[in-house]
């Protein structure tokens, strides 16, 4: 099996060598990841200047390449130009902080795993809840037990998996929940003037309370969560309610 991958916090980041040396066991590993961080990048591509790229050699760990860019432009780039041997999986992580509930669209993390869903190759993004101590070792271990009990994916598979705060303990198990939609307790904290600009910093604290069962709830209550993404946006229920009142109209 050919895997390609990604990050979205620089291909010097812990995370992608601890998930590196557990995917070694499972094929061939190509890194194509940001030559620095790129955390909230969403699915930011370049189109008005070249792509730079260039070879990086991680601690003797592994070869890979280091793009001037984000992670969907690692994911083009790589399956379009610099490995024409087809992949048959993307991995992207592991991500320093979890990318549940509305994170998920902004994370370059997700992004990436999209990106190679988009090119036909099932994906998958591992990311891990932030804390002062990161262990990523660990978190690895989780993470590929998880995808080999997913089982053989499917092209344009989105598999987004969020391990909990490992500072607490094993996790208690794994949970496949839906996205959460309803947000975090956000707001901004001004920080001054700048050259006659006011500064805000974006902060935030828990997530709002939803009656079901999500990705940031059992998240927080200590489970791993897997939560299948899909590519399309298409509200596809709704779309049928509005062909009866729109379809055939003409002006």
């Amino acid at each position: 099996m050919r895997i390609l991958l990604t990050n979205d916090d620089g291909i010097f980041a812990p995370g992608l060598a601890a998930i590196y040396k557990q995917l070694i066991d499972l094929g061939e590993v190509l890194v194509v990841a940001p030559a620095d961080s790129q955390s909230g990048a969403s699915h930011a591509v370049t189109f008005f200047e070249p792509l730079a790229c260039a070879k990086a050699d991680i601690d003797g760990l592994f070869s890979g390449y280091a793009v001037y860019g984000s992670p969907a432009d690692c994911v083009k780039l790589a399956v379009r130009q610099l490995h024409p041997e087809p992949i048959d999986l993307v991995v992207a992580g592991i991500n320093n902080g979890a990318n549940v509930g509305i994170n998920v669209y902004y994370s370059g993390t997700v992004a990436a795993a999209m990106e190679g869903a988009f090119l036909g190759i099932p994906s998958l993004a591992l990311s891990l809840a932030a804390e002062r101590e990161m262990d990523f070792d660990s978190a690895a271990g989780y993470g590929i037990e998880v995808l080999e009990k997913l089982g053989p994916l499917e092209p344009r598979d989105v598999i987004n998996v969020n391990i909990p705060l490992l500072s607490r303990g094993e996790p208690k198990g794994v949970r496949v929940v839906p996205q959460a939609t309803s947000g975090f307790h956000e707001y901004y904290i001004p920080q001054g003037d700048a050259d006659a600009k006011t500064l805000f910093q974006l902060a935030g604290g828990d997530h709002h309370h939803e009656p079901l069962p999500v990705d940031t709830t059992a998240l927080a209550e200590g489970f791993i969560t897997v939560t299948p993404l899909r590519p399309d946006m298409t509200d596809h229920e709704k779309a049928d309610r509005m062909k009866s009142r729109l379809n055939g109209e003409s002006r």
